[in-house]
């Protein structure tokens, strides 16, 4: 049996620390912005080149949490509540005999940052800080693309979005360019699929804030937002 070395060639700057909140997939929340920075030596511009041409990027990444757990043929998908199994390699579970990775988000910018050097700057990601990346490919849409796939079990699940109500004396402790994110995470619920206690308060990390909220009725009620270190 043949075995390869990979190693990461950068890692992710989100808002995320924890991975609670994190939305289930790539692009479902687009206002979502982070940094891809490279470390050394793939932190060189000449291998960027021509990618900012492309609107879209394919970034293969790392469940670095789940590193030495255990694989399982079979997974309960959150979305089928977490009762029912199907097998891993029909899901994105992170429970998969090699813990990888792959989105799809949109490409904001290259950058040059004063201490990473050449960054990308991306909208739509559904990784935790510090996510180890493997690599970058461009995202084809004649090729990437197809609008008649059929999407198996996950197309059956009811997509749905709650209501937000949050004051916005709350909403102003983000900084602005974060608010509208904010909204869009708890508009995607980002509870378990199988809680579903009105009166259970959650708490998430994001951008640097503590945020607490409940969900009754299919309206999200933010309790809180607080800059963490200040509460």
């Amino acid at each position: 049996m043949i075995s390869i070395k990979i190693e990461a060639i950068g890692h992710i700057r989100s808002d995320f620390p924890e991975k609670f909140g994190i939305p289930r997939q790539s692009g479902l929340v687009d206002k979502l912005e982070a940094v891809v920075v490279f470390d050394l030596p793939y932190r060189n511009e000449d291998a960027l080149r021509g990618l900012e041409g492309y609107s879209h990027i394919w970034l293969l990444w790392e469940f670095s949490e789940n590193i030495g757990r255990d694989w399982s043929p079979t997974v309960r998908p959150p979305r089928l509540g977490g009762n029912e199994r199907v097998g891993v390699f029909a899901t994105r579970s992170p429970f998969r005999p090699n813990p990888i990775g792959l989105s799809s988000v949109r490409l904001l910018g290259i950058e040059k940052h004063d201490k990473w050097g050449v960054v990308l700057r991306v909208a739509g990601a559904d990784l935790l800080d510090g996510t180890p990346i493997y690599d970058i490919k461009p995202y084809l849409p004649h090729i990437d693309s197809h609008p008649e796939a059929a999407g198996g079990f996950a197309a059956e699940v009811k997509e749905y979005r709650l209501e937000v109500e949050c004051p916005q004396r709350m909403l102003k402790e983000l900084p602005e360019g974060k608010q509208d994110a904010l909204l869009e995470i708890l508009a995607n619920d980002p509870r378990p699929a199988y809680h579903d206690e009105c009166m259970r308060v959650y708490g998430m990390k994001f951008a640097g804030y503590e945020v607490k909220f409940r969900v009754e009725n299919g309206i999200v009620y933010v309790k809180s937002i607080v800059r963490e270190g200040n509460g």
